[in-house]
């Protein structure tokens, strides 16, 4: 509820309104008795949200099961650099700060929101607030926001669901400015198949009333991997698989999805990128 106590009214257009669509997919999962991902903060705020959320269609797991990818990375490198900056470009209505709190214990991690005033002013409304969390009102394609952003104790940037939806030189210069600024830091993001970014610009619908955002730019596991080469600031790219879902049938799909090399192009990508650190004298 708003601190009127009554629900909140949220209308959100384009790009933006798919916070929305994903935050109802995680609450919509953990509210399973066979949830896949713990997300209370996300069922919390679904229940302050006055929102037709039914308009998206029904969701799957996807959604969940990014999320989860996500988190393992993110607790992978805070356990190295457990006083680390955890950068969130595009935010939306995420509440991965929350579940990476509840899984680490004694967390020192500190955070920042990078996201459009429409979004950040529903999340300061409705979201708890921590002296550990910083908050940017802004593109993420204005850099500015790296001079709010302490290196020294390491940098891990989230990109999710992010890319996809800015023009290919746009996602690609994003890339390049982080690996430039934050050395040492690496960061996570995602893109769909390029099949998929075909359907997304001739009107593909999750439902008869939601039309999904045109998504321009996407990257073959091969063109990611490429990113070494072309980026002098990249000194790895690692291919993140999805962790497993709920269901035997998925769970073996994705398997031989990942294991067979020429299914690649036919799955979406999850690349995490490791920054050079600046060579000694």
């Amino acid at each position: 509820m708003s601190r009127t106590g009554q629900p909140h009214k949220v209308a959100l257009t384009g790009v933006s309104e798919t916070a929305l669509l994903t935050l109802n997919a995680r609450a919509t999962e953990a509210r399973r008795p066979d949830a896949i991902i713990e997300d209370p903060m996300a069922v919390a705020l679904v229940d302050k949200i006055d929102f037709d959320f039914a308009k998206f269609g029904r969701p799957g797991q996807d959604i969940a099961m990014r999320a989860l990818a996500f988190d393992q990375a993110a607790q992978a490198y805070l356990k190295t650099h457990p006083a680390a900056t955890v950068v969130a470009l595009a935010e939306g209505l995420q509440t991965s700060f929350w579940r990476l709190e509840a899984a680490l214990a004694d967390s020192r991690f500190r955070w920042l929101t990078v996201d459009l005033p429409p979004i950040v002013n529903i999340r300061t409304q409705l979201l708890p607030s921590s002296a550990r969390i910083s908050v940017r009102a802004q593109s993420a394609l204005d850099y500015t926001w790296m001079d709010a952003v302490d290196p020294s104790d390491g940098v891990f940037i989230t990109a999710e669901g992010l890319l996809m939806y800015l023009q290919p030189e746009q996602s690609l210069e994003l890339i390049r400015e982080c690996a430039n600024r934050f050395p040492g830091g690496q960061l996570l993001f995602d893109t769909p198949p390029r099949w998929f970014s075909m359907l997304s610009r001739v009107g593909m619908r999750t439902s008869l009333r939601y039309r999904v955002p045109t998504m321009p730019f996407s990257l073959s596991v091969a063109a990611a991997a490429d990113l070494v080469n072309t980026m002098p600031a990249v000194s790895a790219v690692r291919d993140i698989k999805l962790p497993p879902g709920r269901g035997r049938l998925l769970n073996a799909a994705l398997s031989t999805v990942y294991r067979v090399g020429a299914l690649d192009p036919l799955r979406p990508t999850l690349t995490l990128l490791e920054f050079s650190r600046p060579e000694r004298s």
